[in-house]
């Protein structure tokens, strides 16, 4: 149970520098990228323990540290994603605002 509240702290972590390091981070909130790295995280710890990887010879590094990656990875997937289509939508409803 340690090893969850370890990656939860450090997926929650990992997405607010995520957040802080994008240049696009206005076009959505803050909590964003922390609460999908979390939930990854979570998720991705709860399936690698029921799938028996927890606690085996040479095998104690998966529960702990893919979590991890995996959260960060989503949440600089999303914050990528996001930012970009945001920027493009804002552009097109600026510029639809300005023609009339």
């Amino acid at each position: 149970m340690l090893s969850l509240i370890i990656v939860v702290l450090v997926t929650v972590a990992a997405g607010f520098i995520v957040w802080a390091n994008d240049k696009r981070h206005t076009k959505y909130g803050m909590a964003l990228p922390a609460g999908i790295a979390t939930a990854v995280g979570a998720l991705s710890w709860i399936i690698v323990i029921a799938a028996g990887f927890a606690y085996q010879p040479g095998l104690t590094w998966i529960p702990w540290i893919l979590p991890m990656v995996l959260g960060t990875a989503a949440a600089v997937a999303a914050s990528i994603l996001l930012g970009r289509t945001r920027a493009q939508h804002d552009t097109l409803r600026l510029t639809a605002a300005l023609r009339i």
